[in-house]
């Protein structure tokens, strides 16, 4: 399967995984609220480390919960272990397999810490150190870039965090497959723009709050297809002295939707327009999009906290055609491969 179908598939899979592991996010829920952790600590490397970033927002902002990120390094090279006891220890990732975060996961077991792993590999190495486990039912992924697996666990993360908000927003789960669907719209115009693309070489991307965690993403997908220097920050951390860089052509990527983080990424883009900056802004608000020397339409149907479910699509889209366009070939980037293996 190419990853263009991959790409494409995500509707459908996130419609599966609404439709079946909702009987084990809630007795993930349970577990959660009965062992009452002090914080919760995700171990996660790649794609699925920004997946962690995103739950570090959904679930401090939708359930007041702290969420920190594992430093599996500090077991695996360094030999210490961190007191995990009162916490609640996620694994993320979409093999199962990588033994410095399986690590993480048995080590927090065995001080007594309650434990979960999200991967698309049930039987897996970390599904079976965990206490818990949920599937991300995305079926076989075949490309190395992962798209299908990586908005998969961003939806676990969502319905865990729907679960446990001290608001009731499980009817807005219901909306992210169709709107999904309505971001594959987008590939026509991220082939278009790519095509400008074909001299493209480096680049910053920016988001902040959640979609920090999109910038991160679509940086790395880029990098590992396109082979480009893609940089990604908080745009609150990027006026801290990288906006330096910035000179008159730059190539600059915003992801800009509406919400809490809007007026300041309005400021940023008006001053990245004043360095004349060459500015690709994804965004479900018409006029922030006009402000870019490109655009890709975000869909205007879904709550922010739920948005970068879907806005990494065009990223997704972009950086396939970028590839493209700059002669190389997304089924097969260099150097890399689909299940790597840290100790």
């Amino acid at each position: 399967m190419a990853l263009i179908d991959e790409i494409r598939e995500q509707p459908e899979v996130a419609a599966r995984l609404l439709g079946e592991a909702g009987p084990e996010v809630a007795a993930m829920c349970e577990a959660i609220r009965s062992a009452d952790p002090a914080h919760v600590v995700i171990a996660a490397r790649g794609t699925s480390d920004h997946a962690a970033i995103y739950a570090q927002y959904a679930f401090g902002v939708m359930a007041g919960i702290s969420v920190g990120l594992a430093t599996p390094s500090v077991h695996s090279l360094y030999g210490a272990s961190p007191d995990y006891s009162r916490a609640l220890v996620i694994g993320i990732s979409q093999s199962g397999a990588s033994p410095d975060v399986v690590g993480v996961i048995r080590a927090a077991r065995s001080q007594g810490a309650l434990t979960l792993a999200i991967t698309n590999t049930p039987g897996s190495d970390m599904a079976e150190a965990a206490e818990h486990h949920i599937a991300l039912r995305a079926g076989p992924e075949r490309a190395v870039a992962a798209t299908k697996t990586y908005t998969s666990t961003l939806l676990v993360l969502a319905m865990l965090t729907a679960g446990l908000s001290r608001s009731d927003v499980q009817a807005d789960l219901a909306l992210v497959p169709q709107a999904l669907a309505a971001t594959l719209d987008q590939d026509d115009e991220a082939a278009r723009i790519a095509a400008d693309m074909s001299w493209l070489n480096r680049c910053v991307i920016l988001g902040r709050g959640y979609h920090y965690a999109t910038a991160r993403e679509w940086s790395l997908k880029l990098k590992e297809l396109s082979y480009t220097l893609a940089d990604p920050y908080s745009s609150a951390d990027f006026i801290h002295g990288p906006l330096a860089l910035i000179e008159a052509g730059f190539p600059t990527f915003c992801v800009a939707p509406s919400g809490a983080t809007e007026s300041d990424t309005a400021e940023v883009i008006e001053r990245l327009s004043e360095l004349e900056a060459r500015l690709l802004i994804a965004s479900d608000d018409p006029v922030v999009r006009d402000k870019g020397t490109w655009s890709l339409a975000l869909p205007a149907t879904l709550p922010e906290w739920l948005m970068p479910i879907v806005s990494i699509v065009p990223g997704q889209l972009h950086a396939r055609h970028v590839t493209i366009a700059k002669g190389g070939d997304p089924e097969q980037p260099r150097s890399i491969r689909k299940v790597t293996l840290t100790n």
